[in-house]
């Protein structure tokens, strides 16, 4: 697992999907000042890197989940994503909404499930692990299903989403994570060895970094 992490996390950067300013970092939706930024939507326009994707994804289901009914995605990151994984293995696919519509059916999932229907749930990101456990818990409540698992594109594999889902008792697999795009990134020269500290210290307290 650690090479396709490795080679996944190397694609990502190499098209840009994962940029990293130390320097003059990012401010996300939270407020949280960030070195990092990570954009899995950019992965779509590249055809060779997302079927890659893809293909690891189905690959890992089939090795780990083969009793899989149902593939679901996550709104909206994840939808294209899981729609590729479900094509690929031939299955049916869901989609969570991060919100019930709120007209015709006010639907908060889309998509046919049945109760007791075995599902495995497709992510592109996991930063704090909130509203990917929520489409799960979504899942479960509402459309009555079993969830096998978890997989995501890219994790910044914060204490706080580790202990979220092991609570949640849902295992997460990820094709990429944040400490394994460090070392890519002191590889390349894109970061410097003096700046690894502060970006682990980024990681185990995000909402105080940079204050």
């Amino acid at each position: 697992m650690q090479d396709i992490q490795l080679e996944v996390t190397k694609k990502l950067v190499q098209i840009n999907t994962i940029k990293i300013q130390p320097s003059n970092p990012f401010t996300w939706a939270s407020g949280w000042k960030a070195p990092i930024y990570c954009d899995n939507r950019k992965l779509l326009s590249y055809p060779e890197a997302r079927t890659f994707v893809c293909k690891q994804f189905a690959k890992i289901i089939r090795e780990k989940y083969p009793q899989v009914e149902v593939i679901a995605g996550v709104a909206t990151g994840a939808i294209a994503h899981g729609v590729l994984v479900a094509e690929e293995l031939g299955l049916p696919f869901i989609y969570v909404r991060a919100k019930p519509k709120d007209h015709g059916l006010e639907n908060l999932i889309e998509g046919d499930l049945k109760a007791g229907q075995k599902v495995v749930i497709i992510e592109d990101l996991v930063s704090t692990g909130v509203s990917s456990l929520k489409a799960a818990e979504a899942i479960q409540t509402a459309g009555g299903a079993e969830i096998l698992g978890m997989l995501a594109i890219f994790t910044y594999n914060f204490p706080v989403a580790k202990e979220a889902f092991e609570k949640a008792g849902i295992e997460l697999t990820t094709l990429s994570r944040y400490q394994t795009l460090l070392e890519v990134a002191l590889e390349s020269g894109e970061i410097e060895e003096s700046q690894l500290e502060s970006l682990n210290q980024w990681r185990e307290d995000p909402a105080n970094w940079g204050k």
